[in-house]
């Protein structure tokens, strides 16, 4: 596009507030956004000023993957932001640019290969089914959160990273903490700083470490000088953190299912559709509120003929990208055959979620056994009484009353 046809007026700036959304229902204010145009310009409800908001399945790829836009030079500037804790770590993998971001995550990248996944599988699946044994054996009604959706993914994460049994409770504690504005900042910033202060003593005793866990493969790192110590920690809470997050994907998954019967028959009449039916509802479900991280332009670039200056600050919208016709057809539809399926429901480019492959695994594993096991499996109440989280960043239900 000529210099000359480059969009010079700005958009008018759009606040955009964090709703407590119930269920899937897609935020409205994106949703407008969405329709406003490609590139808009948005206020959030912290922080200072305004930021650009990319919404295009190839603008969102293109923007996360350039190096032109940076996270690490977020740090220290008052961008505006969706909580008022939402601000990470300096030296976080987060806020990282390659390559010092690519070094961090490859100290840690063969936990997260299909091979260290599937090590995992045994376990995860006996843990699985021992939670289900004792949701049958108590019987209905059962909060499926409270029994298996919150108990599995911690469990999982904490055999993954290596935290020992007795410590996951805390672990629990901790990121709901984090992952929540309802409690107000300095819960929050607390804590982070204990559970940081307990990767730092777990990672410190596994130097030198040859076991296959995250906090092995951290301590061996650390041990070779290959990242230091704050570093590993700040990686370890991150995925700490967003392995847990999978009980809030998971509660919607399951929502979403027991509101649609049809879509539950579908699953149980024939399994083998389940990995592209976990796909489409990845791509469908509106995991979290507004936006994530930010970006800064480390040089001028022209997305859409709308020119981003350098300095200004840019967010991407997954859950807008995963909507986009040009590359899905009929996107508000849930289709199960749905193929190819390039969703970016795990991000996309070097920041790309390290623990994608364990979250396909975790909603494989829950919904064999759920379907399989419980056949009659349905909300104990009505769909709009199930309560759902307040001030949380991640979207999901707080209890999802099921009988059988």
């Amino acid at each position: 596009m000529s210099e000359e046809t480059l969009t010079e007026t700005l958009p008018p700036i759009r606040h955009w507030p964090a709703f407590d959304l119930t269920g899937t229902d897609f935020d409205p204010v994106l949703a407008d956004l969405m329709r406003e145009g490609p590139v808009t310009r948005v206020q959030l409800a912290s922080g200072e000023g305004w930021a650009w908001l990319v919404t295009r399945y190839d603008d969102v790829r293109m923007v996360t993957n350039d190096s032109r836009f940076s996270r690490a030079a977020v740090m220290g500037r008052q961008v505006t932001r969706l909580a008022p804790h939402y601000i990470p770590d300096r030296g976080a993998v987060g806020v990282l640019d390659p390559p010092d971001h690519t070094r961090l995550r490859r100290s840690v990248a063969a936990a997260f290969t299909a091979k260290g996944v599937e090590r995992i599988r045994p376990q995860a699946r006996g843990m699985l089914d021992e939670l289900v044994d004792e949701l049958l054996q108590d019987g209905p009604p059962a909060d499926l959160t409270a029994t298996v959706l919150t108990p599995f993914p911690i469990a999982v994460i904490c055999e993954l990273m290596g935290v020992p049994a007795g410590d996951r409770p805390d672990m629990h504690t901790w990121t709901q903490l984090i992952l929540s504005s309802a409690h107000g900042k300095e819960a929050s910033e607390k804590a982070k700083r204990e559970m940081s202060a307990y990767f730092s003593d777990l990672v410190g005793l596994r130097e030198g470490s040859t076991a296959e866990d995250v906090t092995s493969l951290l301590g061996a790192a650390v041990g070779r000088g290959e990242v230091t110590l704050e570093e590993a920690v700040g990686l370890a809470v991150l995925l700490q953190i967003g392995g847990e997050a999978v009980t809030n994907n998971s509660g919607q998954l399951f929502y979403l299912l027991l509101t649609r019967p049809d879509l539950v028959a579908r699953l149980r009449s024939d399994p083998g559709i389940r990995p592209r039916a976990i796909d489409e509802l990845l791509r469908f479900i509106p995991h979290r509120n507004a936006v994530g991280l930010a970006r800064i332009a480390l040089e001028d670039v022209e997305i859409r003929g709308v020119r981003i200056r350098a300095g200004d600050a840019v967010y991407v919208s997954y859950l807008a990208a995963n909507r986009d016709p040009g590359v899905f057809t009929d996107p508000e539809t849930i289709d199960f055959s749905r193929s190819p399926n390039p969703h970016v429901a795990f991000g996309f480019g070097p920041h790309y979620c390290p623990g994608g492959m364990l979250a396909r695994l975790e909603s494989e594993l829950l919904v064999d056994a759920l379907l399989d096991r419980l056949p009659g499996l349905r909300l104990a109440v009505p769909p709009g009484q199930v309560p759902f989280k307040k001030g949380a960043l991640i979207r999901g239900p707080e209890a999802l009353p099921v009988t059988w």
